[in-house]
């Protein structure tokens, strides 16, 4: 990755102790086009974030997908970006729309990039990518808004 250095690379985990200790025990070097970012599904997850925080990568994102709970009070201090994604496939589980909005609503109060990838569901194309008329693909350093 650090030889690419055109390239970013996101990486993603649900390990958020595992990838805590390999940065801690300076394993890990992050340049410029390594994000880091940890799955959030729900309350349960959210110690995840801090683990992320607590290391050196430059881009640190978070992954709420597939969502399957409200994330109340997220905290973002040091967060650079938010991912929000349903579940997809034969037996998705349902996404609520509020849950969506309240994490978006926390991005935009805490001036972090808000990207909505898809409601899921068995057919994920259909069900689309707009929340409330409007594509989100922010993105770090990336401010984009589509309204449809």
């Amino acid at each position: 990755m650090k030889q690419n250095p055109h390239h970013v690379f996101q990486v993603l985990t649900k390990r958020a102790d595992v990838l805590k200790y390999y940065d801690s025990e300076r394993w890990l070097d992050w340049s410029h086009n390594i994000w880091m970012g940890v799955s959030v599904e729900n309350q349960q997850a959210m110690p995840r974030i801090d683990r992320l925080r607590e290391t050196d990568a430059r881009v640190k994102f978070l992954s709420c997908e597939p969502l399957l709970g409200p994330l109340s009070e997220l905290d973002l201090q040091d967060i650079d970006w938010v991912i929000v994604g349903g579940e997809s496939g034969r037996n998705a589980r349902p996404m609520k729309p509020d849950w969506v909005q309240e994490i978006r609503e926390q991005c935009i109060a805490a001036n972090v990039p808000f990207f909505f990838k898809q409601w899921g569901g068995f057919n994920k194309k259909k069900a689309g990518r707009t929340l409330d008329g409007i594509i989100w693909d922010q993105k770090p350093g990336i401010p984009k808004l589509f309204v449809s």
